[in-house]
C-alpha cells in the first residue's frame, strides 16, 4: 500500500513557513535567539553572561566570545559526567562522537531532547517536504527507506544512562515508533558497531526488500549497494529494487561520487537530494532541482553568524548575522543552537549563493587545507579537480587525500595526492595533470606558486591497494557509517601513516 497521498499534506504544510525566509530572514532568526537565551538564562552560560538582560543580537554578540570546541571541552565533559544546566537546561544524557578531532581528542557534541525535536527531526522531516514538494509525483511512501547509520562505540567510561556515539545512532533509536515502519534495517542492526558483522546484515536485510530511498553518507553506501549487486547478480540498483527514487545523501560533496552512482542506476527514475546534516546540527537542505544550492533552515533551534573568509585566522574576527551576508561570498559557518553550543565556530566555510532566501553549498573546512606553500588549497577546490580527472580519464575513485611533500635540498615542494580507486584511470600521468590543470583554473593562488614550477613541482600520484582507508580508518578508531577520511593535511602524519599500511599490504 502507497501511504505517500496520506503524508503528502502533512509535510506540505510546512513549507508556507519557510517563505517567511525570503523577506524576513532576520525576523525570523531574531526569534531564535530570543527563544535560545531565554531557554538558557538560568544555565551557568545564561548567568555568566547574563542571558536575562539581553534583547538584541548587538547585545548578544558584544557579551559572548566566539568559541571553539578546545574552548567548551572542560563543560561538555562535566556535562558527561552527570552536570546539569552547564550549556543547556537540564541534563544531557546524549553526545555525538564527531568526526572531526581536536589535540588529537574526539568531540563530544550535546544533543538535547531540544535540539532532537526541534532541530535534527525537524530538519529530516523539512528534507521530505522539500523532495516532495518538488518530486510531485514521488511514492516514497510505497517501501521502505535503507538508512545507514553508526553505533554507539566509544573510548569513553560513561556515568549510567549516558551515551556516546554517531549522532545517527542516537537519530534511530529515538526516531519515532511510527517512522520505523518504513525504514530498515532494524535498530538491532542498525546500531551494531562491529562492521565486519553488521554489512552482511545489512545486505541481507535491504536486497529483497521494497526500497524508495537511500539516506547516508555516499562513500560508505557505495560498500553497501556495491555488495547488494555482487549478491543479486545485477548491474543496475533498479533491478534489485525497481521502486528506488531519490538518495538523500550528505556527510561529503557528492560532486565527485556522482558519476559512480549514476552508472548504477537507471537515472530516469533515479534522483539525489543534498543535505546539511552535522553532528552539530541539521542546516541546511537542497530545495529546487535547478540549482545544488541548500536553503538554509532558519528556525530549527539555530542562530547563524558567519565570519568573512579574509578574517578567519583573525584574532578577534567578524562576525556577521544572516541579514549581513552577501551572495557570492564564502564565510566559516557560527552556530548559537539549542544543544548548547553557544557562538560556535563549528570548522566549516560556506559559500551564500543567494541571500532571498538564503542558500547555501559548503566549501570546505577551516582544518582541512593545505597551505603548505601559501596556495591556499581547499576541500571544494580538490573535490572539483578529482572530478575533473576522473571524467577526462574513465576513472572511479573510492576514496583520497593529499599532503604536502615538502622541499629537500634537491627538489622543491609539492603536492601528493594518495589515491584508492574503484576503477584506475586510462593514463596515470593523464590524471593527475588533470587535477593540476584543474586546481590551477580554480584556484589563483595555486596558480601562482605552480607558475612555471618555481615555487611548486607539479603534484604526483600514489595509487593506494583496495582497502587501506578503510584499514587506516579502523586503526584510529573512526571505521563507521559517518567517518569520514580527511580530504587534505597540511602536514603528513595521515599521508605517512596511509603509505605504511599500503607498503605492508603490497608485501603481503
Amino acid at each position: 500500500m502507497d501511504f505517500t497521498p496520506f503524508a503528502r499534506n502533512h509535510f506540505l504544510s510546512r513549507l508556507p513557513q519557510q517563505v517567511r525566509y525570503i523577506d524576513h530572514a532576520d525576523a525570523v532568526q531574531q526569534g531564535e535567539l530570543v527563544w535560545l537565551v531565554e531557554r538558557a538564562a538560568l544555565t551557568e552560560v545564561g548567568r555568566r553572561h547574563d542571558f536575562s538582560s539581553v534583547r538584541t543580537y548587538g547585545d548578544f554578540a558584544s557579551r559572548v566570545p566566539l568559541c571553539r570546541y578546545e574552548d567548551i571541552r572542560p563543560q561538555v565533559m562535566r556535562m558527561i559526567n552527570g552536570e546539569r544546566d552547564v550549556l543547556w537546561p537540564g541534563r544531557t544524557m546524549n553526545f555525538a562522537q564527531s568526526s572531526g578531532t581536536s589535540g588529537g581528542k574526539s568531540k563530544y557534541i550535546p544533543v538535547t531532547a531540544d535540539s532532537l525535536r526541534r532541530n535534527h527531526y525537524q530538519g529530516a522531516s523539512d528534507v521530505m517536504s522539500h523532495y516532495m514538494n518538488i518530486n510531485p509525483a514521488t511514492r516514497i511512501f510505497s517501501g521502505k527507506a535503507l538508512i545507514l547509520g553508526g553505533s554507539y562505540a566509544n573510548e569513553l567510561q560513561l556515568p549510567r544512562g549516558v551515551e556516546v556515539g554517531d549522532l545517527s545512532a542516537t537519530l534511530i533509536k529515538y526516531m519515532n515508533p511510527m517512522a520505523n515502519l518504513f525504514r530498515i534495517p532494524s535498530k538491532r542492526v542498525a546500531l551494531m558497531a562491529d562492521w565486519s558483522q553488521k554489512l552482511p546484515l545489512l545486505v541481507e536485510a535491504s536486497m529483497n526488500a521494497n526500497i524508495t530511498n537511500l539516506s547516508g553518507v555516499p562513500s560508505w553506501f557505495l560498500t553497501l549497494i556495491k555488495e547488494v549487486l555482487r549478491r543479486k547478480g545485477a548491474t543496475s540498483l533498479h533491478e534489485v529494487w525497481p521502486n528506488l527514487e531519490v538518495f538523500f545523501h550528505g556527510g561529503i560533496d557528492f560532486s565527485f561520487y556522482r558519476s559512480q552512482y549514476e552508472s548504477l542506476c537507471d537515472m530516469s527514475r533515479m534522483h539525489f537530494l543534498d543535505t546539511y546534516n552535522a553532528s552539530e546540527g541539521f542546516f541546511a537542505v537542497q530545495s529546487d532541482w535547478g540549482s545544488e544550492a541548500m536553503l538554509l533552515l532558519l528556525d530549527v533551534g539555530v542562530f547563524y553568524e558567519f565570519i568573512p573568509l579574509s578574517e578567519v585566522e583573525a584574532e578577534q574576527p567578524r562576525a556577521l548575522p544572516v541579514w549581513e551576508v552577501e551572495a557570492g561570498e564564502t564565510y566559516e559557518l557560527v552556530i548559537t543552537a539549542c544543544n548548547g553550543l553557544w557562538r560556535y565556530r563549528v570548522g566549516d566555510t560556506v559559500t551564500v549563493h543567494q541571500t532571498h532566501p538564503v542558500k547555501i553549498t559548503i566549501a570546505g573546512r577551516t582544518a582541512s587545507y593545505i597551505n603548505a606553500f601559501g596556495e591556499e588549497l581547499m576541500v571544494h577546490n580538490a573535490d572539483h579537480a578529482i572530478t575533473v580527472a576522473s571524467q577526462a580519464t574513465g576513472a572511479q575513485v573510492r576514496d583520497y587525500t593529499a599532503a604536502p611533500v615538502f622541499a629537500s635540498g634537491h627538489s622543491r615542494g609539492r603536492h601528493q595526492w594518495l589515491v584508492e580507486f574503484d576503477v584506475p584511470p586510462r593514463d596515470l600521468r593523464q590524471f593527475i595533470n588533470a587535477v593540476d590543470q584543474s586546481l590551477k583554473e580554480v584556484n589563483s593562488d595555486y596558480e601562482a606558486k605552480r607558475q612555471g614550477d618555481i615555487f611548486l613541482d607539479p603534484p604526483t600520484v600514489v595509487p593506494l591497494e583496495k582497502g587501506t582507508f578503510e584499514r587506516w580508518l579502523a586503526s584510529t578508531g573512526r571505521l563507521g557509517g559517518q567517518r569520514k577520511v580527511p580530504r587534505l593535511s597540511n602536514d603528513r602524519r595521515i599521508a605517512d601513516a596511509l603509505l605504511l599500511m599500503n607498503q605492508a599490504a603490497r608485501e603481503e
